[in-house]
């Protein structure tokens, strides 16, 4: 691809959206590079959003999009969910900022633990929170520092291993292995076995290009890690919602533990953890518990109002276990669509994924592996983006696409269409 090819695709969009352009020229005067979420950075600059309705987002320009991106899973249920929003409303009109305990807080860990086979569960703020809780549960219950992660993954803003430990993640002992390669994680196990606290896991790379773990791979890493007494943790704050039960429950493993966030929050910021009673009763400061020294875990926001009433109406009505599995069973159908249509085309271009989750790379053949994403070819891949763009798409500028509960089959197949056309633009 020419960088000429590039420069053309930037300007044009460059001059399609003055009114995101403003707004990005005003933010960095009061943010660094005009947002608070790295990952929404790409060149020129970033859309800034006046508004969304059902799969649609619409730009201070005036310009409307199918939100095939769906906020990295968190927009499962679409923009403006009524039945979520209503009823978040209605509980704000009696209390906001409780500072004690308040009903809907048991109802939304009750449906939690039902759901996900858990016996305890606790909240937090975020993804992030969550896996950072997770892994110092483990820490604390087996008395040992490293934790054993995988490359590619990301589990948090302080938890991020695309090319190694990245220098502002959290100061954990961390032992990193290949994504997907049994041996060499069963060894790095071996050789860390007197000092391992935990295995963090996510059952499909999220950040990393939606490649899914092999069920072989997770249950050897898991059954080795438990041999030698280490915490089993399964990051599902994106694949949880795969399925009746999350990823982990289809792919036949069961963790320890496991983080939870994104869709749950129903838009709101949401995370939790929870898993054996026997790691998560470390938390009960309870006097009935008589534990010598329970382990305090505070946050203003964990159990805030707002968050906790969505996440009881999403999984309670709105997201229930059937609704999961049928919209899974969708997600894989539309991904097969997507892969014929790149076979039709004959692009250098594939597609990964599992269920409604899944990403466009320019490569030929499917990643298997974080290496092989680092193999992309980064222009071709650009000029995807702002081709789906232009025709009115919008997904992660790093290909990610996730399908939400709001796109309807004609809007399934405009994807499919402005697909086909950006394609044939690329050969």
């Amino acid at each position: 691809m020419s960088s000429n090819n590039i420069q053309k695709a930037r300007s044009n969009f460059a001059d399609r959206n003055p009114g995101s352009r403003s707004h990005y020229d005003e933010a960095r005067k009061y943010m660094p590079g005009g947002q608070t979420r790295s990952v929404l950075t790409h060149a020129p600059f970033p859309l800034t959003f006046a508004s969304g309705s059902g799969a649609t987002l619409t730009d201070v320009d005036g310009h409307t999009y199918l939100d095939f991106l769906g906020d990295y899973t968190a927009g499962l249920l679409g923009h403006s969910e009524r039945r979520v929003l209503d009823h978040v409303a209605e509980a704000l009109t009696h209390n906001a900022s409780v500072g004690g305990i308040h009903p809907a807080e048991a109802t939304l860990a009750r449906l939690m633990c039902e759901r996900f086979g858990l016996d305890r569960v606790r909240f937090t703020n975020s993804g992030t929170e969550a896996n950072l809780l997770a892994m110092t549960t483990a820490v604390l219950a087996t008395g040992r520092k490293k934790i054993l992660v995988f490359s590619g993954g990301y589990h948090g803003s302080v938890f991020y291993f695309a090319s190694g430990n990245a220098p502002w993640n959290a100061p954990f002992d961390f032992v990193i292995s290949p994504f997907n390669d049994e041996a060499a994680a069963l060894h790095t196990i071996s050789e860390n076995a007197a000092t391992l606290a935990a295995v963090v896991v996510e059952p499909m790379l999220g950040s990393g290009g939606c490649i899914p773990a092999s069920p072989q791979f997770l249950a050897a890493v898991f059954e080795a890690a438990r041999n030698v007494g280490a915490v089993c943790i399964a990051d599902e704050v994106m694949t949880s919602r795969h399925g009746k039960s999350g990823m982990m429950n289809m792919l036949g493993v069961q963790a320890d533990i496991t983080a939870f966030g994104k869709y749950i929050g129903g838009g709101f910021s949401f995370g939790a953890f929870g898993g054996k009673a026997q790691f998560m009763d470390m938390f009960d400061t309870s006097p009935e518990s008589n534990r010598p020294s329970p382990v305090a875990h505070g946050g203003t926001f964990n159990n805030n109002l707002s968050s906790v009433t969505a996440g009881c109406k999403v999984l309670g009505e709105v997201f229930t276990p059937d609704i999961a599995v049928a919209h899974t069973a969708r997600g894989d159908e539309f991904r097969q669509a997507i892969a014929a249509v790149i076979a039709h085309s004959g692009a250098p271009v594939s597609v990964t994924g599992f269920g409604s989750m899944m990403s466009l790379h320019a490569l030929a053949t499917p990643p298997v592996s974080p290496t092989d994403i680092a193999n992309r070819d980064n222009e071709l891949q650009e000029l995807l983006f702002f081709g789906l763009l232009e025709r009115g798409v919008y997904i992660a500028a790093r290909g990610m696409v996730n399908l939400g509960l709001a796109h309807t089959d004609d809007q399934l197949a405009q994807f499919l269409d402005a697909l086909a056309e950006t394609l044939t633009t690329l050969n």
